[in-house]
């Protein structure tokens, strides 16, 4: 009995996806009207590659050399300049050409052509990626998860290639003023996700669709808790604010027992040291009580696996929004991720492609992703305040680069040199960077005993708190 074939497809004796007609008409009509039809061809993403036919290949790439040489371009200068570089064979011989302009009477439908070329072009991949998945699936030795992230991202990439052709600019006016009418209409300035936290709003005006948040602090400053605020700000339902927000939660150091505890004695205002020696009384147990059938409605998705790498976050971020509509989506944090194809060229190098990573993974889903950061010992060893700055992000400057908004965390309480160290609740949220917006200090309050984050009766850099108008765009006094 012979033993089954390892590669399915590799056995099949059929053609691949191809169209020849078609092929011979777009060339056909590139050596009648070239200057219209290679645009076109560039803009429908028509490569040498897209052709099936080895002659139609050699031919198009000659064409798009000539065209990019501002030379001009019809059946007598692509004859001589095939022999001058000696590939008129392959290019089917010199007779070819001349069958190619006879078979294509017009170049007036050469969109249709384009279409029915790039089509098949696109089924001819589909299948090479799907081949390379299997070839991966019986000789690879990776993680099967990693492969899972690998193929799927080896598909995902085939249609965003597809959706990056430019908009026409009508287009994009319309959608920037569908926003601007949202904000007369609704007079609120921003149109990102808000978070509740009165200050930070107004420099932010919300977290912004295909944002990169970095949220970055020393240790023990409060970013995790500062994040699972944010995420049940965001998430749940106000009177206020009605609309449920899904949020989905990367924690790649605590596990989902230890989020959800925080979380609950966060939301009930009951200590967790003391609930952990079980010193609870009857009040925080009906408050636990009471939080724990708020927080269950939440539109909250944690997953807790540990050592993700970025692709495989990446995968998992794309179907949980494909079934939850995820909103923002948080990563508790980029140090604990790996890269394993950088790797070998350095921390520094990996970190720079997580970065790189995630950055694109807000561009691809359009949601706000905010990603908590490690700083390095540098601010503790060039100030006494331990005052932090944009350079002090851990391992690698492309985080700094690839972020459109950073957040520096920090609690005065925690040096003895600062001169507010005494306000054991003061806690300072730095927005470093805002890539298109304002920059300042937010003051918050951090209950310690309960970690949450409360707003402050004091403005952004210390001012008072006072109303804002966001129909006019400004502080009013």
């Amino acid at each position: 009995m012979a033993a089954p074939s390892a590669h399915p497809a590799a056995s099949s004796d059929r053609l691949p996806p191809h169209n020849e007609e078609a092929e011979r008409a777009l060339l056909g009509s590139a050596l009648l009207d070239a200057a219209r039809v290679v645009d076109l061809c560039q803009e429908s993403k028509i490569v040498p590659e897209a052709f099936y036919s080895p002659r139609h290949q050699v031919i198009f790439e000659q064409i798009l050399e000539m065209q990019g040489e501002t030379r001009p371009v019809d059946i007598l200068t692509l004859a001589d300049r095939l022999r001058t570089k000696g590939l008129v064979e392959q290019a089917g011989g010199a007779q070819y050409l001349d069958d190619l302009v006879d078979s294509t009477p017009t170049a007036a439908h050469v969109e249709y052509y384009a279409t029915l070329v790039y089509r098949e072009h696109l089924r001819r991949v589909m299948l090479d990626r799907a081949r390379e998945t299997i070839d991966a699936c019986y000789h690879s030795d990776k993680d099967v998860e990693l492969l899972l992230g690998e193929a799927e991202q080896a598909f995902f990439s085939i249609s965003e290639k597809q959706r990056t052709a430019m908009k026409p600019w009508p287009d994009l006016v319309k959608e920037v003023m569908d926003e601007i009418e949202l904000i007369y209409q609704t007079k609120q300035g921003g149109t990102g996700l808000m978070t509740g936290y009165r200050d930070l709003d107004r420099t932010l005006m919300g977290f912004k669709n295909s944002d990169m948040i970095i949220l970055a602090a020393r240790p023990s400053m409060g970013k995790t808790a500062l994040a699972l605020n944010l995420a049940e700000r965001i998430a749940m339902p106000t009177p206020e604010d009605p609309e449920e927000r899904p949020v989905a939660v990367f924690s790649l150091e605590m596990s989902n027992d230890q989020l959800v505890r925080r979380m609950l004695c966060c939301h009930a205002r009951v200590s967790s040291h003391k609930l952990s020696g079980g010193y609870i009384s009857e009040v925080p147990h009906g408050n636990l009580v009471q939080a724990a059938d708020a927080l269950r409605h939440a539109p909250l998705h944690l997953d807790d696996t540990a050592g993700l790498s970025a692709l495989e976050l990446r995968a998992r971020a794309r179907r949980m929004q494909h079934k939850y509509g995820i909103q923002l989506i948080i990563i508790d944090y980029l140090q604990m991720m790996s890269y394993p194809q950088y790797a070998k060229e350095g921390r520094q190098r990996e970190v720079a492609a997580i970065s790189g990573a995630m950055k694109a993974m807000a561009k691809e889903l359009r949601v706000p992703v905010l990603v908590l950061s490690q700083l390095s010992r540098a601010p503790e060893t060039r100030d006494r305040r331990a005052i932090p700055r944009l350079s002090d992000l851990r391992d690698s400057g492309s985080i700094e680069q690839d972020a459109d908004v950073v957040c520096l965390l920090r609690r005065p309480c925690k040096y003895a040199e600062d001169p507010e160290q005494e306000d054991r609740r003061l806690a300072i949220l730095d927005v470093a960077k805002h890539r298109n917006g304002a920059t300042g200090e937010v003051q918050l309050n951090f209950e310690e005993e309960f970690t949450r984050f409360e707003n402050r009766a004091h403005g952004v850099d210390g001012g008072e708190d006072v109303p804002f108008d966001a129909g006019a765009g400004d502080f009013v006094p």
